[in-house]
């Protein structure tokens, strides 16, 4: 059993969850018999008054299993249909911001694996911190008339990066951030992000008829949220960066479309020679489709893992029918499971689903951590946005 630093957790109730979360999982593993199970929670309560804090040290297989339970939880997420198949890195050990870098690193190459995407977390204890939202995200470049080259959303991070030393070789409108890690008492760390595509793998947009040659259009093939945290049995975990791989309209509908983010569509809208005079000429519609078919195109030809919408409200209808062959209700946020284009033909969007929270789960993180932790995040591997 791992016995590294468990995450701080004040609760009054620790014991209960914690005895919950061990029956779960007992029960759907078949792990630990009667005995077991009796002698296990005998040993957390003992950790837990040792520590008067409620905290308590998961094995690895405990771990793992919360990690992959929270995904099928995550209310947010189309894509839990895979939720068995997610990998576990136990980093709980590591207590430098530089041996954390290259965990994360093995972590962006493992899952990247050559286009080939692999579901996967890494688990710190609390003595390590992320600060950046995604492992994997481009930066944006302020300019003294307001504007901003690269990615809005990302402007007020990118900021904070400059200020602590950060010295991009570029400032073009996709530049890799860099990570920045924290160890427990010490400063924020800058470490750059090796523009290497086994590591960080870009995808050039690319439409299968148009020319999207001159938009210079590209994105990075592997979303890694960093900004949620593990919660079950009582216990946070607040470093533990995971990832699915991307649904086509994360980044056609949102990430290159949106107006506060690359805001895309007026100029494929030129391109393809549409009336932008006109809302009626229905020209960010007709637009909005392209570049979707131009994610989707790219990513094949690149041979990188990707879903298309309709596939993936095919497969959370799969999911639903087997989690209720196991008597489990499956809840959801319907606002984020219908896909963002051709909503309403979606079969989700005629369905009633609970947004109710169940844990294990993945939370956003709590007002302890700075404003930019905050800016993006939905539980869900298949990140919109």
């Amino acid at each position: 059993m791992n016995t590294s630093t468990a995450p701080q957790v004040k609760s009054t109730e620790a014991g209960e969850r914690a005895a919950a979360c061990i029956a779960q999982f007992a029960n759907e593993t078949g792990a630990y018999d009667e005995e077991a199970a009796s002698g296990r929670l005998k040993a957390i309560a003992a950790e837990q008054e040792a520590a008067a804090d409620g905290t308590w040290t998961p094995s690895t297989e405990e771990l793992h299993w919360a990690a992959k339970v929270a995904w099928r939880n995550s209310n947010r997420c189309i894509g839990r249909l895979h939720w068995r198949s997610l990998h576990l890195f136990d980093r709980r050990d590591i207590r430098t911001a530089g041996d954390a870098y290259e965990a994360l690193i093995a972590h962006l190459r493992f899952a990247t694996n050559g286009g080939r995407i692999r579901s996967t977390i890494s688990v710190f204890s609390d003595r390590i911190r992320i600060l950046n939202p995604q492992l994997i995200r481009f930066a944006g470049f302020r300019h003294a008339d307001g504007s901003i080259t690269g990615d809005p959303m990302l402007a007020d991070f990118t900021d904070f990066a400059l200020r602590l030393g950060w010295e991009p070789a570029r400032r073009g409108p996709f530049e890799f951030l860099p990570l920045i890690l924290q160890a427990e008492g010490e400063a924020p760390r800058v470490f750059e992000l090796p523009d290497d595509p086994d590591v960080a793998l870009r995808v050039p947009i690319r439409h299968p008829e148009l020319d999207f040659e001159p938009l210079g259009l590209q994105w990075h093939a592997l979303p890694v949220i960093s900004n949620m945290d593990l919660a079950f049995g009582g216990l946070r975990f607040r470093t533990a960066p995971f990832n699915g791989y991307y649904m086509g309209t994360e980044i056609g509908a949102r990430n290159l479309s949106d107006v506060n983010r690359y805001n895309k569509l007026p100029e494929i809208a030129r391109l393809m020679g549409l009336d932008t005079r006109r809302d009626r000429s229905l020209w960010r519609d007709r637009a909005l489709v392209e570049l979707n078919l131009a994610v989707l195109h790219s990513f094949e030809q690149a041979g990188v893992k990707m879903v298309d919408h309709h596939t993936a409200s095919e497969q959370y209808l799969q999911f639903e029918a087997l989690e209720a062959r196991q008597e489990r209700e499956t809840t959801g946020d319907w606002a984020w499971l219908v896909p963002p284009v051709s909503g309403s033909v979606s079969p989700l969007f005629h369905k009633e689903v609970r947004n109710v929270i169940k844990t294990p789960n993945y939370l956003m993180r709590d007002e302890a951590y700075p404003d930019f932790q905050r800016t993006e995040g939905t539980g869900c591997p298949f990140k919109r946005g």
